[in-house]
């Protein structure tokens, strides 16, 4: 894998104050940023980044392999003036000339929220440059993509040269997530085989819960996990709270009603058995008389047969 420093030049323009992406553009080029670090950093723990402000011109965070550093300073980052594109790119390219690995490739990663008020010619010029330097460019293009395209093509085009695919122009339209968009990007796909590195993974990036790793900046990632358990309790408690009054009605009305029920159906039950012993009781004596009556009967059965005999035998002798 190739080691590379990469400045990342953010659009903080009041442009950017803009809600067409969520929750604003600022907020949505923060968590593409942090998206593109972790990615970089999965790739090769050894790559540097640094981080510049359009608006201002200024170095926030210079070279390193550090992605905490990276993101403290980007939430820090405020919407303020208009960009200069082309005077945010020289002073990026000055801070990769300083990076400490001469080994490493150089890459600048400029986000582009608002206008680029420079002329084509001017921006060919300044892409001759990098290109001489071997400085690769990769352009994230949002927001204003209408008025920027054409001037940004030429742009990324020019870096590249003939038969180059090193730079890349990302134009990407209003929607709900920026970061979303770069995910199958080329910005965000590995040198080698052109497999996508930071996708999908359970709502975080590389894999990591809030998109951060605990390995990297442990005090933002236990603040995050603390934040979301405390939200998760005021959630139960407002939950208990609203179903205990409900409760408390069902137990005031109906439990008596089903604790009378069932006491009225065991002394039912009591009654019915009570009035069955009784009942066998009374019911015995002629069932005894019933049963002697049948015994005298079946006992005195032959007699009666002989009697009979006797009067047929009369009667023949008569």
């Amino acid at each position: 894998m190739v080691l590379e420093s990469t400045i990342i030049c953010v659009d903080n323009s009041e442009y950017m104050r803009n809600g067409d992406f969520v929750p604003t553009r600022l907020q949505a080029e923060q968590d593409a940023v942090n998206l593109i670090c972790h990615a970089k950093h999965k790739a090769n723990a050894e790559n540097n980044f640094g981080l510049l402000s359009f608006s201002e011109h200024k170095v926030l965070v210079t070279l390193t392999n550090e992605v905490g550093k990276i993101l403290t300073a980007m939430h820090g980052v405020q919407p303020i003036g208009n960009i200069n594109f082309l005077t945010g790119i020289r002073v990026a390219q000055l801070a990769l000339k300083h990076r400490q690995t001469k080994n490493h490739k150089q890459r600048l990663v400029l986000f582009v929220g608002s206008p680029v008020e420079n002329s084509e010619k001017e921006l060919i010029t300044v892409a001759k440059r990098l290109k001489k330097e071997n400085v690769c460019v990769d352009v994230i293009s949002f927001g204003e993509e209408s008025v920027n395209t054409e001037k940004l093509t030429s742009f990324v085009n020019t870096v590249n040269g003939k038969g180059g695919s090193n730079s890349h122009l990302v134009t990407i339209s209003s929607g709900p997530y920026l970061s979303e968009a770069l995910r199958s990007s080329p910005v965000i796909s590995a040198e080698e085989g052109g497999v996508a590195m930071g996708g999908s993974s359970g709502g975080g990036y590389d894999g990591f819960q809030f998109g951060v790793d605990p390995n990297e900046d442990p005090e933002l990632a236990l603040a995050l996990r603390v934040s979301l358990e405390e939200q998760r309790q005021r959630s139960e408690k407002e939950s208990k709270e609203e179903v205990k009054p409900m409760e408390q009605g069902e137990v005031g009305h109906v439990a008596p009603v089903a604790g009378a029920a069932v006491k009225d159906e065991e002394e039912s039950f009591q009654k019915a058995l009570a009035l069955s012993m009784e009942t066998d009781r009374v019911g015995e004596p002629e069932r005894v008389a019933v049963e002697t009556r049948r015994e005298m009967v079946v006992a005195d059965g032959p007699d009666e047969d002989d009697d009979d005999d006797d009067d047929e035998n009369d009667h023949d002798h008569a």
